[in-house]
């Protein structure tokens, strides 16, 4: 049996991420302190659009999870400078 997990992202997101072709990401989410345990290292994780593109437009193994402060997301990640203009102050 496979176990996945489809996190639901945003199209502009996905296409920032996707221009600059690289080798993982980082997927986040709110999470209110809680950790992250729908899967296990090794395990599916799939990217799926928001409506009105309801489709999984990648995926990746999941490695392990962190909770961190979206400010620090993106300096964790290696975002470029216009990624990184996405990110709440």
């Amino acid at each position: 049996m496979v176990t996945m997990f489809v996190a639901i992202t945003d199209r502009h997101w996905f296409d920032l991420l996707s221009a600059d072709e690289p080798d993982e990401v980082n997927f986040w989410q709110p999470s209110g302190g809680k950790a992250f345990r729908a899967l296990s290292v090794g395990e599916l994780l799939l990217f799926k659009l928001h409506s009105p593109n309801d489709y999984i437009v990648g995926g990746g193994i999941f490695s392990h999870a962190s909770n961190v402060m979206v400010p620090r997301c993106a300096f964790v990640s290696g975002l470029s400078e216009r990624s990184s203009s996405l990110m709440p102050k």
